[in-house]
């Protein structure tokens, strides 16, 4: 698996996505997966807020989460099915302003899959719109997938047997949000100015059905849900 990055100028607000695709990509190989950070495509959609204070900033976070709880440092929050810190609404590379989230990251996947595989002549593509996230007891940040379109995004091992012949009960591969992060380790979180990234050879089964539900979890069936509750009771008794 190869991944290249494209570095571009900066893009402006309310700037053409696909133009400025385009003009910095002229060809794909088939079945490629193109890599768009969330922060180009937030721009285009004008999803753009000036800072008046950390009031309106706080303000804000709340109206665009499902769930948010303060922390030392940032608003842990949950959207769109996923935890991110403060809804994903960032301040850097961001000239004072704030910037939201795209406001459907999966319709704008398939549409620039539509669009892309159209004007190269392609069978297969995979669109990958990713962010930054934070890990639990982990430092740093990590991609995730906003929104994806093309392939497959969990490979299934369920059923099947291990080297030693074990039938596997659980385990799953996901695919989308481990290539995301490949390609934002690359793609770099600060002035590298390369938003966009291509990866050839990624071990993915192209589909031209895929929905938010492939790879969102309820929270109360969520793995890490059991440890949590019981760290907030441990809390408590001390």
């Amino acid at each position: 698996m190869e991944i290249k990055t494209i570095k571009t100028g900066i893009f402006s607000p309310n700037e053409d996505l696909l133009s400025f695709i385009f003009k910095y990509i002229k060809n794909l190989p088939d079945k490629s997966v193109l890599v768009v950070t969330s922060k180009i495509v937030a721009l285009a959609e004008g999803r753009i807020e000036e800072k008046k204070g950390e009031r309106q900033k706080t303000n804000l976070i709340r109206k665009e989460s499902d769930f948010a709880v303060k922390t030392k440092v940032v608003w842990m929050t949950i959207k769109d099915g996923m935890v991110l810190a403060s809804a994903g609404i960032d301040e850097s590379n961001a000239d004072g302003k704030l910037i939201l989230l795209p406001k459907n990251s999966f319709k704008t996947a398939e549409l620039l899959r539509k669009k892309i595989m159209a004007k190269f002549r392609l069978k297969n593509l995979g669109i990958i719109i990713t962010d930054s996230r934070l890990m639990p007891l982990r430092t740093g940040s990590l991609g995730i997938a906003l929104g994806f379109s093309g392939f497959k995004a969990v490979r299934n091992y369920v059923g099947k047997k291990d080297i030693f012949g074990r039938v596997l009960k659980i385990s799953k591969a996901n695919v989308v949000d481990s290539l995301a992060t490949s390609a934002v380790v690359c793609m770099g979180e600060g002035n590298e100015r390369m938003p966009i990234a291509v990866i050839s050879g990624a071990p993915v089964a192209f589909s031209n059905k895929v929905k938010p539900a492939d790879i969102i979890v309820n929270a109360k069936d969520d793995i890490y849900a059991p440890l949590f509750k019981s760290l907030h009771l441990k809390s408590k008794k001390k």
